[in-house]
């Protein structure tokens, strides 16, 4: 770990709520909102979720799998994931989330009309602005974990 961490205290609760609390607590309520307000499937919240894990390196959030009343996506799926362009495993809503989240993370400057094209054809203006906010929460918290070393001891409420 990157930060010291008191003897007998949970790196995660101390960071995120102790340390910065008016900051820290914010952040916690909005990661867990995008996980407890989406509207998006279930494929294609974890398209993007794992994608930006995967770019991120976060630890935690390379073993996590959402869970939607007991339904999680199969576990050959992070490594579609990483396979988004050619994998047969996805539909286009699926592929176009993972596309997406990679093209937010690594090359935002060239996201083009083309894109917004065959992202409206599959996604309404509310699901893009919510997808949007997930792939940035997910960017923004899984980096901010690894980058402090605390994403091997992180555990989110009720996992």
């Amino acid at each position: 770990m990157n930060i010291d961490i008191p003897a007998g205290k949970d790196a995660i609760g101390y960071v995120w709520g102790e340390m910065v609390p008016g900051i820290g607590t914010a952040a916690a309520n909005f990661s867990l909102s995008v996980y407890q307000h989406t509207t998006l499937g279930l494929r294609e919240f974890e398209a993007a979720r794992l994608r930006i894990a995967q770019i991120n390196g976060c630890l935690f959030c390379l073993d996590w799998r959402t869970d939607r009343d007991g339904a999680k996506v199969e576990e050959e799926f992070a490594q579609a994931v990483t396979e988004w362009r050619t994998t047969e495993a996805f539909d286009e809503r699926t592929r176009l989330a993972a596309e997406y989240a990679e093209r937010y993370a690594l090359d935002h400057h060239n996201i083009d009309e083309a894109f917004w094209t065959r992202m409206s054809e599959h996604y309404s203006q509310q699901e893009i602005v919510e997808l949007s906010m997930s792939i940035g929460s997910w960017l923004a918290f899984g980096r901010l974990n690894h980058v402090l070393g605390i994403d091997a001891v992180c555990v989110l409420p009720g996992h």
